[in-house]
């Protein structure tokens, strides 16, 4: 429904009333129906937060993040505390108070079907404020997520039914406002056409790249993923040099919108690809599945992302990529480039149609056994797996003796030997290419060393499938894996037992269930845990453990390890009295599981930040003091406790 301003009463000098009635009001629960009715409300839906001021965002819909799409729009707050209203007529449907994720949230129903979301809030305001306390101290829950009937809770356009905050997974003070089907699917909320947002900036490429997309394909005669700048021209971006190619090539692309009053980067709703000229890829992300955002990892170049942080948006599917974002699109698999040279266009367009177009030329070229690498650290011995071709890198050496290797490698698989020479060569270096597809090496012997490879099984993807070994359990769903699977494991019990299971660069679509063996004896009945291995850090698995193994599920592969969690969190007042009790929590290994605080034996609302390890008390009645005997507990994941008392005079 278009946004239509009425032309009896300009649209700034109401917005300017309605701004001003909001902020005026903001300690009441709404603007009274005597005001709403004496302004005629602007048709359609108004902006959730200071309607008619210009609004900086920080956040736009089908942004790629980490691990989902971006649903909605970030609206900047500039601190805590400001005025929500209701975009349009309707009821509250559900409220949840929640640690993460959206953190504070209320969803509200439109009569035209449409509902909106208002998340990250500081406070309710109204009845369902009090409504919500009350539930949260009945049920003794600190998080709560409440569904009401329509009419229940009714709310006019413009009435105030929040404060923004920076609750939940925020990463700092703002509104995040969703529009959603009535199958709550997310919704572009830029299609309610909010005049306090203005773009006129077009989207900003920074960089290409090209990914060779079957084992004979050649990027400037090599196998892999290589990345190039762009250069600004006019007002589009080109790739100042031709690129040799040969085979299928995928394109990937790294860009972000800008609009101008906004120091933040925004996602890009609409991208094509052109070949000589015709139309051979669309994504158009404008609906958004919440059951299908996870598929995110497909779009993304995952290695790229979780390596370097540089979220590249590929230019085609692949065939684990079940997203609906690509009607219209011819070439799925990438571009063939054979007998003749393919102009590329990759056009970027945002909500507000400013467009950017950057221009590649894709070389037809047969592939050379001698090429030029474009590295910078050089090491005598790398691999790499891409899809389902291993990329052995080694550094030509002149043999011992006659019986030592020189061009070829030996590789050894399933008992069998046999010679491979290399795919191609340069600066005194040889690329050897292998398909994991004919079979999986059990090692590789070069004149620079002996390269182990670990390979266990070949996982299909799309079906369900049990990997049995002598340490290591895995049983992998039917819709755990984008792509097949060539799965390696080792074994490590230098310090701790260390077990490793594929790598965390295989982006996963569902969790995979996992047992470990353990060869050594534990005490079970100590905090024992198991740990994913991430960088320097571990993350708790909730293990279940039985018969000397253990079992959990995990959403990444990689190392995991088995440790003993025998510290208790740490609980550190900060304010204590009549008004509020206030404490922060730490957990240096498992992490927090639970807490609990009473006053006099009575059970007290405790609110937590995990972001700062900050909780505060809300009293179920203000006008009766916090006095008497105060108590805190909170428990990690491995079940150790704290326990604090005070008094309260």
């Amino acid at each position: 429904m278009r946004n239509c301003w009425s032309s009896k009463l300009s649209s700034v000098g109401f917005l300017v009333f309605l701004s001003s009635a909001l902020w005026a009001q903001s300690d009441s629960t709404s603007i009274s129906l005597a005001s709403l009715n004496e302004v005629k409300l602007p048709e359609g839906y108004v902006f959730p937060l200071n309607a008619g001021r210009r609004a900086m965002l920080t956040g736009t819909m089908g942004e790629l993040r980490a691990t989902h799409f971006h649903a909605g729009l970030d609206i900047d707050t500039e601190g805590i505390g400001q005025p929500v209203v209701a975009a349009n007529d309707g009821y509250i449907y559900r409220a949840t108070v929640a640690t993460g994720g959206y953190g504070t949230v209320l969803y509200v129903r439109h009569p035209d079907g449409r509902g909106t979301l208002y998340a990250h809030l500081n406070e309710f305001q109204g009845p369902i404020a009090e409504h919500v306390l009350q539930e949260r101290y009945r049920r003794k829950q600190s998080e709560v997520d409440l569904f009401f009937k329509p009419g229940e809770f009714p709310v006019k356009k413009g009435e105030i039914i929040a404060k923004s905050g920076n609750t939940g997974g925020s990463g700092g003070p703002h509104l995040h406002f969703e529009l959603r089907s009535a199958n709550e699917e997310a919704l572009n909320p830029m299609t309610l056409n909010f005049n306090e947002i203005q773009d006129h900036t077009p989207p900003l490429p920074q960089k290409i790249a090209f990914r060779t997309m079957s084992f004979d394909s050649r990027v400037n005669d090599q196998f892999g993923r290589f990345e190039y700048f762009v250069q600004r021209k006019g007002k589009d971006y080109v790739l100042n040099q031709p690129i040799l190619a040969n085979g299928r090539i995928g394109l990937e692309v790294l860009a972000h919108d800008k609009q101008e009053n906004s120091k933040f980067r925004f996602g890009i709703n609409l991208i094509e690809v052109f070949a000589n000229n015709q139309k051979v890829f669309t994504q158009k992300i404008d609906k958004i599945t919440f059951a299908d955002t996870r598929n995110i990892l497909a779009l993304m170049d995952f290695h790229t992302m979780e390596t370097r942080g540089y979220r590249f948006n590929k230019l085609y599917v692949d065939d684990g990529n079940p997203l609906p974002y690509y009607k219209g699109t011819v070439m799925k698999n990438g571009i063939e480039v054979r007998d003749q040279d393919v102009d590329v266009e990759i056009r970027l367009i945002d909500y507000h149609g400013n467009s950017s177009s950057i221009f590649a030329t894709l070389k037809a070229s047969p592939p050379s056994k001698n090429t030029e690498f474009n590295e910078t650290i050089i090491r005598p011995l790398t691999t790499d797996v891409s899809g389902s071709v291993l990329t052995l890198n080694v550094n030509m050496c002149e043999p011992a003796d006659e019986s030592s290797l020189s061009g070829a490698v030996q590789v050894y698989s399933n008992g069998r030997v046999q010679a491979v020479s290399p795919s191609y060569s340069a600066r005194a270096r040889n690329v050897f290419l292998i398909d994991l597809n004919k079979y999986q090496p059990d090692s590789i012997v070069t004149c620079s060393g002996t390269w182990v490879s670990n390979f266990r099984d070949r996982v299909p993807s799309g079906v369900p499938y049990r990997y049995y070994g002598n340490l290591i359990d895995v049983d992998f769903p039917s819709a755990s894996l984008y792509d097949t699977l060539f799965l390696s494991t080792n074994y490590d019990s230098t310090a701790r037992e260390t077990f490793t299971i594929g790598s965390r660069l295989t982006p996963l679509r569902r969790s995979v269930n996992i047992q470990l063996k353990p060869q050594r004896q534990y005490d079970q009945n100590k905090a024992l845990g198991v740990y994913r291995v991430d960088g320097n850090g571990y993350t708790f698995m909730n293990g279940n453990w039985k018969n000397g193994k253990v079992n959990f599920s995990s959403l990444s592969l990689g190392q995991f390890t088995i440790m003993y969690d025998t510290i208790a969190p740490t609980v550190r007042p900060i304010t204590i009295n009549n008004s509020v009790a206030r404490l922060k929590i730490r957990d240096d290994l498992s992490g927090i599981s639970y807490f609990e605080a009473s006053i006099n034996g009575q059970w007290l609302l405790m609110t937590y930040d995990y972001k700062t390890g900050i909780l505060y008390s809300e009293r179920m009645d203000r006008a009766i003091p916090l006095k008497g005997d105060f108590e805190f507990k909170v428990v990690d994941n491995a079940g150790n406790e704290s326990i604090f008392k005070k008094r309260i005079p």
